[in-house]
């Protein structure tokens, strides 16, 4: 896979589908697909765009991207077999796109059953692209990138996530014991907040919802940076596993079992 053919796509689609359309929504451009959940059409404009695009770079792939699954849930399946799969979220943190924030991502995995291979996170406002290829390292152009070197559980900090989507006791959990690490408020854009792991400006996040589009080019980027990204049981992630109610994502397996420890232990 070239990798910076796929960013060039990218690039180009951010252009001329998502910025062109930042803070400049019609009414009827923007509608509720879910309760709590918007979709704009630069989000299924986007979507469709990079769907053509990948499918004519790569041959004989699929994709499963988020306002599809969103139309016909089957669509999901696709990760389940020996194809290459295109994961994508054509604008993560859509809401505040839609409400004119500048803090959303394009995030791009290509998986074959369920492995995240490569990952790329575009930030359009900021014109940075995160890039991982498995084996290879994560990158931001030219500079390699590190995860935060790692600490003890209340020097960590982070984001923790578990609200609207955690199980009541996971939620009972985290709000009593989320003054023993350094909380950060949340950016509610994923790929902002993988933007900040990698570049070793937080330690850890913790996540309740698994949704493949949210964070299978995340987690790969965050492993191929020097971190771990592991379900609530301990074992890694994959795309397949968005049933899953749990995600920790920290610097070293180490740390891990110390946040773990600290916010979800009985």
């Amino acid at each position: 896979m070239d990798v910076d053919s796929i960013t060039h796509i990218i690039e180009e689609t951010a252009l001329q589908e998502v910025l062109p359309r930042f803070q400049k929504l019609k009414a009827g451009e923007v509608n509720e697909k879910a309760q709590g959940e918007v979709v704009t059409i630069a989000d299924t404009e986007t979507e469709r765009v990079l769907t053509e695009r990948f499918m004519a770079a790569l041959p004989g792939s699929h994709v499963v991207g988020e306002e599809a699954v969103s139309t016909d849930p089957a669509v999901m399946e696709r990760l389940e077999g020996g194809d290459p799969a295109w994961i994508i979220d054509p604008i993560d943190g859509t809401s505040n796109y839609a409400s004119g924030k500048p803090v959303f991502a394009i995030m791009v995995a290509l998986a074959v059953a369920g492995e995240t291979r490569n990952a790329w996170i575009y930030d359009p406002i900021g014109g940075r692209c995160l890039t991982a290829e498995r084996g290879a390292g994560a990158w931001i152009g030219a500079e390699r990138l590190s995860v935060k070197k790692s600490a003890p559980a209340a020097e960590m900090s982070g984001t923790l996530h578990a609200s609207t989507y955690a199980l009541p006791d996971t939620a009972a959990k985290i709000k009593a014991r989320r003054d023993r690490v350094q909380a950060l408020p949340s950016l509610r854009c994923a790929g902002h907040e993988y933007l900040r792991l990698a570049t070793g400006q937080m330690h850890f996040s913790l996540f309740t919802r698994l949704m493949p589009w949210d964070h299978a080019a995340g987690c790969l980027i965050q492993e191929e940076a020097g971190g771990v990204a592991l379900c609530f049981d301990g074992t890694p992630y994959t795309a397949l596993r968005h049933q899953e109610k749990g995600l920790l994502i920290a610097p070293s397996r180490e740390a891990w079992l110390d946040l773990q420890a600290t916010l979800l232990a009985v």
